[in-house]
């Protein structure tokens, strides 16, 4: 669907919860742009990868972004940081996100795969991107999903030309165990002390999705000077208060996985996962889907989009956030790593 049908619930969310409490000016960090044609349908290719983003958001053009924003957020000013979909061709998709970038003058990463040359990141820098966005399914096609290290896609040969080149790396960490996995985390510490001129953000604030997900990470993450977290498409205001209080209101950031979080939902736990409650009949059949769940009545349901903005909205009066901090992790922090006027 182009652009986001707002309804008289989303309407109420935005006027009595939201607007008020976001900036004038947003910037997210996190927005995939693609087109569906560019899509690759091999299952192969989509290694590690969850069935249901790719049943709610087939792709989203750069006019598809500009349109959404403008109908979720009246009244504000909002960027974005771009990259392409890393299920996607990639030489396509990378084309398509620098012509955009240059076109709207907006800043873009660099989707790669393990084997992407040194040369080729340096040449995707020169011509104008950030930085990378490596991804676990573009991993070598022999290692199972469920071992994948983050060292598997992004390699230390990417990382050198990142330290070299002080670039950005949106970083999706893998493995089932998540933000608290001691591979993972002992990685990220690895990262963190050998390349320490490379900017590393840490998409999902490591896909710290339910409690459970957390367990002691940021006892570990809390000694890092550098790294970088964002909270996209992340609805856990736990997550958020946990990584605000190891790291500071200077060192996380709003993205929000569009187009993903145009989607009707809202999230649960169960058993120590999260479900995504959603519209029955809204997204095809998902009943094999153990991370979506229908429900019949959706009059009170509003879109991914705002159901996070709400959770970090419940983090900051948690936390007594001013408005300052609030400013930071919404706008300021990105326009500070990109070089963006804010």
């Amino acid at each position: 669907m182009f652009g986001v049908n707002v309804t008289d619930y989303d309407r109420k969310v935005y006027e009595e919860e939201l607007r008020d409490f976001l900036p004038d000016k947003i910037i997210d960090v996190h927005v995939h742009i693609y087109k569906e044609e560019m899509q690759r349908h091999v299952a192969t290719d989509r290694k590690g990868c969850v069935n249901w983003p790719h049943m709610v958001a087939p792709d989203l053009t750069i006019e598809d972004m500009k349109q959404s924003f403008s109908r979720m957020f009246p009244g504000k000013d909002v960027k974005a940081v771009i990259m392409g979909m890393p299920t996607c061709k990639l030489d396509e998709v990378n084309k398509y996100v620098l012509d955009c970038s240059k076109k709207e003058n907006l800043p873009a990463l660099f989707c790669t795969n393990w084997d992407t040359t040194k040369d080729e990141i340096r040449n995707a820098m020169k011509a104008g991107f950030y930085g990378i966005k490596p991804y676990l399914n573009n991993s070598p096609s022999y290692i199972p999903a469920n071992e994948v290290r983050i060292f598997d896609f992004l390699t230390h040969e990417h990382l050198e030309v990142m330290d070299e080149l002080g670039g950005i790396v949106m970083l999706h960490i893998p493995r089932s165990l998540r933000l608290r996995d001691p591979v993972n985390l002992a990685q990220m510490m690895e990262i963190e002390e050998k390349y320490p001129n490379a900017k590393i953000i840490i998409a999902h604030i490591g896909r710290a999705y339910v409690p459970s997900d957390i367990g002691d990470a940021f006892e570990v993450l809390k000694h890092t000077k550098n790294m970088m977290f964002d909270f996209t498409a992340n609805t856990l205001t736990l997550a958020m208060e946990k990584c605000i209080e190891a790291v500071g209101t200077k060192r996380l950031m709003f993205g929000s996985d569009m187009p993903i979080t145009k989607m009707r939902m809202y999230r649960i736990c169960e058993d120590d996962h999260y479900v995504n409650v959603v519209p029955r009949g809204a997204y095809g059949d998902v009943s094999g889907d153990p991370n979506m769940k229908e429900v019949d009545d959706a009059s009170q349901m509003t879109t991914f989009m705002y159901e996070e903005l709400r959770a970090f909205k419940k983090c900051a009066q948690e936390l007594k956030l001013s408005r300052e901090d609030v400013n930071d992790i919404l706008c300021a922090n990105t326009a500070r790593l990109f070089g963006m006027g804010n």
